[in-house]
């Protein structure tokens, strides 16, 4: 199969084109035809060797952790979905190629009302944002405060945290004002003379590391998940942003996408052989909503 992947740990220039045997899913597991792969920062970032302590990989490795596609084959012991389903999941990389192994406790069916580029946009980052929505016990009438809600996990969390009855409050680039008041939260400009932070917030959800441009919003009482070092979580008594992603919180959301009550903000969608391109516009950190490669695979099961 032809897949897009990385032949040892840096920066882009490690990158490229791979031809490799196709995959053949284990106990528990599905081989995914894929119909679309997200494309997400921790893609670029297990490329350049920051989480190999404790994601130790083969290389070459192919990139991509959440797909969509259609079911080629499936491994023992796995019931609920059969050949030919259309389905999405989050997998332990592989995503950016024609055949994609899922592990089945972390793969949904797609409904047909969700296109295959909406669902590969959901795994990672609406599924991380729907579990950091529900560790922080939100509830109507709370203020959330997020850092970095432009990208594709803040979007999400946005969205789910105003369904919920909660005001957001979210730091983006000027330039990205009118984007975020269009999730229905109160934009704060990080990018000017005087970042205007409110008196106080119920809960903190740190999508960029920057936990110590509102130290004075972390008092007592105040919930806080972040993606900062565990040593700057602990001076703020945060606790570690994780996900879980399983089938019942994908099912969900696919849910909440099919009735209009979740938007994952697919703006860029590019071509498999534009691999490349797609994680560059992620790495760039200037991507608004969700980066999708669409068209990878036309394989239907079998």
């Amino acid at each position: 199969m032809r897949a897009y992947g990385f032949t040892e740990y840096g920066g882009p220039e490690t990158e490229a084109w791979l031809d490799l045997p196709a995959p053949a899913p284990g106990p528990g597991e599905i081989l995914v035809a894929v119909r679309a792969a997200g494309v997400n920062p921790v893609d670029w970032k297990i490329r350049a060797g920051m989480h190999r302590a404790f994601l130790p990989l083969t290389l070459p490795a192919v990139l991509g952790r959440e797909v969509a596609g259609v079911v080629d084959r499936i491994g023992d012991g796995v019931t609920g979905f059969a050949v030919g389903d259309a389905v999405f999941g989050g997998g332990d990389g592989g995503g950016y190629a024609e055949l994609c192994v899922l592990p089945a406790g972390r793969t949904a069916h797609k409904p047909a009302a969700v296109s295959f580029t909406d669902a590969a946009a959901l795994p990672v980052a609406a599924g991380t944002a729907y579990d950091a929505v529900a560790q922080l016990g939100l509830g109507a009438g709370d203020t959330l405060l997020i850092l970095g809600i432009g990208g594709g996990v803040g979007v999400a969390a946005a969205q789910l945290a105003r369904a919920a009855g909660v005001t957001v409050l979210g730091t983006a680039s000027a330039a990205k004002r009118t984007f975020v008041e269009s999730l229905g939260a109160i934009a704060i400009p990080y990018d000017t003379d005087d970042l205007a932070l409110p008196d106080r917030v119920d809960a903190i959800l740190d999508l960029a590391g920057a936990l110590r441009a509102v130290a004075s919003l972390s008092t007592p009482g105040c919930r806080v998940l972040t993606v900062a070092d565990q040593r700057t979580a602990a001076e703020f008594g945060a606790r570690p942003l994780s996900r879980r992603s399983s089938t019942a919180t994908l099912t969900e959301l696919a849910r909440r996408v099919a009735r209009g009550a979740l938007d994952p903000l697919v703006r860029s969608v590019f071509s498999f052989d534009e691999a490349g391109a797609a994680l560059r516009a992620v790495e760039s950190g200037h991507a608004w909503g969700k980066v999708v490669i669409e068209a990878i695979s036309t394989r239907s099961g079998r």
